[in-house]
């Protein structure tokens, strides 16, 4: 299991938390792995709470960051920086253990930080997400950004077919449906969200890869633990790529309709030992989603990483900024995202038998999370770079329908 597992996954949950249930995009990933780099310079209370944020002993954080950032996954584009107004004497030994290919130099002005969040993100986010003042000593940040494209890319639907409760089978027009293969939909058992619909599509051509896994709980069940759940389940799934972890049986759930899924029997023919077949296919809307987030609150870790700085330098309570901007596009065709960090101080007929075919729902508020996988099991696989809390839906451009 990939030891970031845990921490990452405490961590997102306490930044989509802080974001409730706005429609919004995050990189806790990028947060966590800005905040760790700052892990060797803290002790005493300072090195106490940044543990506490990072659910992980400082100077192991920063060396599982330091590592990820050294080989990055291919389908993730990753940069730091650092850029100081001057550099201190007092601060070498950690600039010096900084990641290898760590950008450096003099503090830029705004116009730069905004050209170099563009850059680094491919056009995706426009402006760095801190501003630099006269009293700003130092800027530390990192840069994460994906573009895949499905293998096997959506199929078409009438947005009606989200289903009459749905709020957004009214206002669009078209959205997507799986095509008949390539994609894994199906109905899982969660402790935090009940049964909560599933759909997972992967992107990449057969080696390290994404897999993009949307999950969509009843109504009434908080963002927070829908989230939650959705982390677990884009990490199980990404460890075992045939596997559907909280595998609920179609079976042992009754027919209709309800707001997460329409389910019916009908006769097929089939080779299951018990001749019963399960089918699942998905709708889904399109979507996108732009966020800030302000990290400079005491949960997120960025005030402590100021105070241990601050020691060195001999500054008392020294004033800090710490935020990120995201952005993601989920599509027919494909999905990206970025994120910037910034803290400043991816033959015969079978015998007869019968089938339940269910067609899963997507229509109010669902949880996205975007994982990275691995074949060879590096420290990238399955780790969740990008997580989203849908509730904006889009329409499908007209030059995509039908």
């Amino acid at each position: 299991m990939t030891p970031l597992r845990a921490p990452l996954a405490r961590y997102a949950e306490r930044l989509h938390r802080a974001a409730g249930d706005t429609h919004h995009v995050a990189s806790p990933l990028g947060a966590w792995l800005l905040l760790a780099l700052t892990g060797p310079t803290a002790t005493g209370d300072a090195r106490a709470a940044l543990a506490e944020a990072l659910g992980a002993d400082p100077d192991d954080a920063a060396a599982e960051a330091r590592a990820l950032l050294a080989a990055p996954h291919p389908m993730v584009a990753a940069a730091t920086a650092l850029w100081e107004r001057t550099p201190a004497a007092e601060l070498a030994a950690w600039r010096a253990a900084l990641p290898e290919d760590t950008e450096r130099g003099a503090l830029p002005d705004q116009a730069a930080l905004d050209a170099w969040a563009r850059e680094r993100t491919g056009g995706l986010i426009d402006r760095f997400p801190v501003d630099v003042t006269p009293d700003t000593l130092l800027v530390l940040a990192n840069a994460l950004a994906t573009r895949v494209s499905w293998a096997d890319p959506f199929d078409t639907a009438p947005g009606a077919e989200l289903g009459a409760g749905s709020a957004w089978s009214g206002r669009l027009r078209w959205v997507l449906r799986t095509p008949p293969s390539g994609h894994r939909c199906w109905v899982a058992a969660t402790g935090r969200a009940g049964d909560v619909a599933v759909h997972a599509v992967p992107a990449g051509d057969g080696g390290a890869g994404m897999l993009v896994v949307s999950v969509a709980a009843a109504p009434e069940v908080p963002a927070a633990d829908v989230l939650a759940a959705a982390q677990e389940l884009a990490s199980a799934a990404a460890f075992a790529p045939d596997a559907v972890p909280g595998h609920r049986s179609l079976f042992d759930l009754p027919l209709g309709e309800t707001p997460l899924w329409a389910l019916r029997e009908e006769p097929t023919r089939t080779y299951a030992a018990d001749g019963r077949e399960e089918r699942a296919t998905a709708v889904l809307p399109c979507w996108s989603a732009q966020s800030r987030h302000d990290l400079t609150a005491p949960g997120f870790g960025f005030d402590a990483a100021a105070r241990a700085l601050g020691e060195l330098l001999g500054l008392t309570g020294p004033e800090f900024d710490a935020a990120q901007s995201a952005v993601a596009r989920f599509g027919r065709y494909g999905f990206e995202a970025a994120a910037v960090t910034a803290f400043g101080r991816a033959t015969a007929l079978p015998p007869e038998g019968v089938a339940r075919v269910a067609e899963l729902r997507f229509g109010h508020p669902y949880a996205v999370v975007a994982v990275t996988t691995d074949p060879d099991g590096g420290p990238w696989h399955a780790l969740p770079v990008y997580s989203a809390w849908v509730a904006d839906p889009e329409e499908l451009p007209a030059d995509e329908a039908g």
